[in-house]
């Protein structure tokens, strides 16, 4: 393995990241019902959705993303807009499902992450191959070339080999491995188009899989748009526009400094939110809930819209075989968590157990019994 990213941990760097915990505990420790967090998480993915895709040049409003999302809508004229809008959220949909299932990242996963940022959310999609010739970026209005990446025959070596430094990583804090990986693969730039999408795509990823996927409810997609000038910026390291001439080993503290800085804000963003969101009138049920894996909170948003569940809907839901999905729902009987509500060998169902069930009943409101 020859990728050996060079950075210092700075005081900045250090202060953010003592930010991002103290955030992450924060919004752990709440006591927010499955019915809030499943708001709180859609409304998360249309923010990334629409952020990631208008940082491209998408001209959808946030609003117009949603109905698009939703299908309630659609938009004369922006039809390759709306596209994108869905191929992000159908990326954004498969992070989640690889993240539950707690597979680890691989070359294929990207590439499949790439192929549904390009296919429009049409279907299913097949991993892409990375380019076959030079890319080169310039600058929009004067033409003048902004970056040149590396040569197509250096990319699958340079992609593994960031591949490869990910897996190794489990001792460097995850928001730093975060932001490491959304730097180095935007510098590789291994497609023609969508290496933006991807690389913020696989932050997210990388982020879930370590722990600090905040229960899903925070978009970091917000923070970079916001100030775009500072995000290209902060990616722009290096003596020379062009990838052999310095950029491959030069210092990327700036970038680093920025994304911590950008990851604090937005887990705080989501911290502040979020109290607002439990309300001192709900009942806490904070103690039940602890005694629930990630996969089996996830599984109580099923139960808001269903009374029962089965093996397809959590192989859909996590991207298992249903065998595994089997295995999982018979695991959580055994613990209680669930009962069997249908004994039928191939089309079992289970539902909530008792105690279980408060958590997800609407709170009622004030003044109400």
């Amino acid at each position: 393995m020859s990728f050996k990213p060079k950075f210092e941990i700075t005081v900045g760097i250090a202060g953010a990241l003592m930010r991002i915990e103290a955030a992450r505990e924060a919004v752990e420790g709440l006591a927010i019902t499955p019915q809030v967090t499943a708001m709180l998480r859609e409304t998360a993915r249309i923010y990334s959705t629409h952020y990631s895709t208008a940082i491209e040049g998408n001209r959808l409003t946030q609003e117009q993303v949603g109905r698009v999302i939703s299908g309630r809508e659609h938009f004369p004229g922006r039809e390759r807009d709306e596209r994108e809008v869905l191929g992000y959220y159908a990326a954004l949909e498969r992070v989640e499902r690889v993240a539950a299932a707690g597979f680890e990242i691989t070359e294929k996963e990207i590439m499949t992450l790439h192929g549904l940022v390009m296919s429009r959310g049409a279907g299913k999609v097949k991993p892409t191959p990375y380019r076959d010739g030079q890319n080169v970026i310039r600058d929009s209005r004067s033409r003048r070339i902004v970056y040149m990446p590396p040569e197509a025959k250096d990319v699958p070596a340079l992609i593994s080999d960031l591949v490869e430094w990910i897996g190794r990583q489990e001792e460097l804090p995850c928001p730093l491995r975060a932001g490491v990986a959304h730097y180095q693969f935007a510098t590789i730039h291994p497609y023609y188009d969508g290496n933006g999408r991807t690389a913020r795509l696989l932050t997210t990823l990388i982020l879930h899989l370590g722990g600090y996927d905040l229960k899903g409810i925070y978009s970091l997609e917000e923070y970079y748009a916001r100030e775009l000038g500072a995000y290209y910026d902060a990616l722009t390291i290096g003596p020379s526009h062009n990838y052999y001439e310095g950029r491959a080993e030069s210092d990327i503290t700036k970038w680093i400094a920025y994304f911590c800085s950008g990851m604090a804000e937005s887990f705080e963003n989501v911290r502040n939110r979020a109290l607002e969101m439990s309300s001192g009138d709900v009942k806490d049920d904070s103690g039940l809930m602890r005694r629930l894996d990630p996969r089996q909170r996830r599984v109580l948003e099923h139960f808001i819209q269903s009374d029962t569940i089965t093996s397809r809907d959590v192989a859909k839901l996590f991207g298992l075989s249903q065998r595994t999905a089997r295995h999982l729902l018979s695991g959580w009987a055994n613990d209680g968590f669930l009962t069997i509500i249908d004994p039928a060998k191939k089309s079992r169902k289970y539902g909530l157990s008792g105690e279980f069930h408060s958590l997800t009943r609407p709170t009622p409101s004030r003044g109400q019994a």
